[in-house]
């Protein structure tokens, strides 16, 4: 089954309710790029009057994560993934339609293929940037993964 971007919004309304709730949405994924946005509303919003911060770290994970679904999938191996470490940092309130840009599918690509490879464990960290509507930067996240070849 190929990883598209209406199953993946699909995934997310019954595996990750809490994103879908606060409007979080696949936009655009291919093999090197991903792109996730989500619009500042009630649901999300903080007491200062802009996006939560944990809103846009649902959304920036999700631009980094689902590349490395589609990889695994790809692959037609049985792969653990999973976020071994992160940090984000803010530079704008973040008001309006974030999105956030990940363009770090390459790095999934050898991280796999050394793991099938190895048998063992890697690790990449991939980037995420979150713009608004003007193009100005609001955060910028970085997410290790941690990729696995799983035993049978």
């Amino acid at each position: 089954m190929e990883v598209t971007v209406t199953k993946m919004n699909k995934f997310l309304m019954f595996k990750l309710p809490s994103a879908y709730l606060c409007g979080v949405k696949l936009r655009e994924l291919n093999g090197s790029k991903s792109v996730v946005t989500v619009r500042y509303k009630w649901i999300n919003q903080n007491p200062f009057n802009s996006m939560y911060f944990a809103v846009q770290s649902m959304a920036a994970e999700l631009s980094t994560g689902a590349i490395v679904i589609k990889k695994i999938k790809e692959s037609g191996k049985k792969i653990s993934m999973l976020v071994t470490n992160h940090n984000g940092s803010f530079s704008k309130k973040a008001v309006g339609l974030i999105s956030f840009t990940c363009n770090d599918g390459p790095l999934i690509d050898l991280a796999l293929k050394r793991t099938i490879e190895t048998g063992e464990g890697q690790t990449i960290t991939m980037k995420s940037v979150g713009t608004n509507e003007m193009g100005e930067l609001v955060s910028s996240y970085e997410f290790e993964w941690s990729v696995k070849l799983k035993s049978n």
